[in-house]
C-alpha cells in the first residue's frame, strides 16, 4: 500500500518537525492502532516523543491527514 501525504500533512510536518520518515515509520510499525470517526490513528513513540498521525485508507493507499506529537 502506498502512503500518500495531503497539503494539510505536508504542512505539519514542517511546522511540527517530525520527519516523513518518523511518520512512516508510525504507519508501518505502530505502538498502538485504532480507529475512530472512520479514520485511523497511529501512535508510536519515538526519541523525541510520542506522535499520532491520522489517516484514512482505500483499496489503493493510506492517505495521511494530519499528525502531531501526542
Amino acid at each position: 500500500m502506498e502512503i500518500v501525504f495531503t497539503m494539510h500533512a505536508e504542512y505539519r510536518i514542517l511546522k511540527r518537525n517530525i520527519l516523513k520518515q518518523e511518520v512512516i515509520e508510525a504507519i508501518r510499525y505502530p505502538d498502538l492502532t485504532f480507529k475512530k470517526h472512520g479514520k485511523y490513528y497511529y501512535k508510536k513513540a519515538m526519541d523525541r516523543g510520542k506522535i499520532e498521525v491520522v489517516c484514512e485508507k482505500t483499496e489503493n493507499n493510506i492517505k495521511v491527514v494530519t499528525l502531531y506529537w501526542v
